[in-house]
């Protein structure tokens, strides 16, 4: 696939992206969809399932404590290298969304005080989207949709004892900063939606566009 022939769906937590690509799915058939969400992991990707598992379950709630930043940031790469890998042609489909790509977990990495990791320019050589389509999300209904904070881990608050306060700060700061990733792309940013299906026909618009 070459460069600028994909897609990206960006947004904050708890946004709806993983339902929203779901239904863009079963939309369009001839499209290929690429997330490290399990629905979307082919069977043969397996490793990608264990790790996101491994991480969500072992390293992020004893992150600081056994394990470092570091740690999380060479386990995160291997999940960007994979994501980059999926802008290759598969069978002759060449129309790809993406589900974040590398801007949400540089954003993240950025939050946690990584600027500097060497990894991070490699991350930006890679090749960039045809355009990304920020799907917006107010931290009050993400939080909601997050079941209400049941859950949040590290990488989705500033505090996760401190409830919706402390999601609502680390969301609004995490959105300037994927903005800030994407700032050389063409961005179209589709505001709240009230379900997943309005959201998907907003993404089908711009596609068409």
């Amino acid at each position: 696939m070459s460069e600028n022939s994909f897609y990206v769906l960006l947004g904050p937590d708890g946004s709806g992206k993983s339902s929203v690509m779901g239904e863009l799915k079963r939309r369009l058939p001839d499209f290929r969809f690429a997330s490290t969400d399990d629905m979307f992991v082919d069977e043969e990707h397996g490793l990608i399932r264990q790790l996101r598992a491994h991480v969500e379950q072992d390293v992020l709630p004893r992150l600081g404590q056994d394990y470092s930043f570091d740690f999380l940031v060479s386990l995160l790469q291997t999940a960007v290298v994979y994501l980059r890998d999926r802008t290759s042609p598969a069978g002759g489909q060449e129309s790809l969304i993406m589900d974040s790509y590398y801007y949400k977990i540089l954003a993240k990495c950025r939050l946690g005080g990584m600027e500097d990791n060497p990894l991070f320019s490699w991350w930006r050589s890679f090749p960039q989207p045809r355009a990304v389509i920020y799907l917006d999300a107010s931290p009050e209904s993400a939080w909601l949709r997050l079941r209400s904070g049941r859950g949040v881990n590290p990488l989705e608050s500033t505090d996760t004892r401190s409830g919706h306060l402390g999601f609502g700060t680390y969301q609004k700061k995490l959105k300037k900063l994927m903005l800030e990733e994407v700032r050389h792309l063409p961005l179209v940013t589709i505001e709240e939606q009230p379900s997943t299906v309005s959201a998907a026909d907003r993404v089908m618009e711009v596609l068409a566009a």
